[in-house]
């Protein structure tokens, strides 16, 4: 069950890199960050594509090595990392978004699921 949960998360952390590859087009971004610096334009671009490449290493490393993540120290330093960091964006979303809208209860809510995926395969890990 602990290998399912954790392929999951690597569905679900691949999304995420999908998604965030689509910033440019959801966000309308080609307008938006005109607004910005060329430096912050830049920074945010670029933070935004390294943060879409952690999501596929994530997604990858679940649905490709989820029994050694599941049964190596690494693995779990990893699989603990990766719940951690979902449960920091969780409270990332209090912090700067605050809730004043539905969507970000929603998102409030998707990130704690996948902080709680991955929590659950670090608790029943070996």
């Amino acid at each position: 069950m602990t290998e399912v949960v954790i392929k999951l998360g690597g569905i679900y952390t691949l999304a995420f890199a999908a998604f965030h590859l689509l910033f440019w087009w959801i966000f309308n971004w080609k307008r938006e960050l005109r607004l910005l610096s060329a430096l912050n334009r830049a920074i945010l671009q670029v933070l935004n594509l390294c943060l879409a490449f952690v999501f596929f290493m994530f997604g990858y490393i679940s649905l490709a090595h989820a029994a050694e993540l599941l049964s190596t120290p690494l693995g779990h330093s990893l699989v603990t990392l990766m719940a951690i960091f979902w449960f920091a964006r969780a409270l990332e979303q209090l912090v700067f978004f605050r809730l004043r809208h539905w969507g970000s209860w929603a998102f409030l809510i998707i990130f704690l699921a996948g902080s709680a995926m991955y929590a659950y395969a670090a608790m029943y890990s070996t």
